[in-house]
């Protein structure tokens, strides 16, 4: 079984950077599509980025295009979400996924097998 371990949420203010990291375990989970969603206060969970390997193509939602980053080290079987520039809507329960079979542009939740618990994200104005 596959395990899925988000860390570096906190507090940060409008403006500021902030780096989250996806330590996976259990399995090998190289060939996977690798993605990060968000869940702000009564609203559904929606998708924020991506990234495939081999070849590092990666995915984002508009929202977060130009702000953050999403990188993949499959030797260290970890996945980052470089965030700057976070603004208060950015504020939201951070997931780490995994999609063994999903495509790099199908943002569905369903196309995911592996969840994190979350990490939290506030971003105070």
């Amino acid at each position: 079984q596959g395990q899925l371990v988000e860390s570096g949420g906190g507090l940060v203010q409008a403006g500021d950077s902030l780096r989250l990291s996806c330590a996976a375990s259990g399995r090998t989970f190289s060939d996977y599509i690798m993605g990060w969603f968000r869940q702000a206060p009564g609203q559904e969970r929606e998708f924020v980025a991506a990234i495939r390997w081999p070849g590092g193509m990666t995915n984002y939602a508009d929202s977060v295009k130009g702000r953050f980053t999403i990188s993949r080290d499959n030797a260290k079987n970890t996945v980052d979400l470089q965030m700057n520039s976070l603004k208060p809507e950015d504020t939201a329960v951070y997931y780490c996924a995994a999609a063994q079979y999903g495509t790099l542009w199908n943002r569905r939740l369903s196309a995911y097998n592996y969840w994190g618990q979350g990490t939290q994200v506030t971003v105070s104005s």
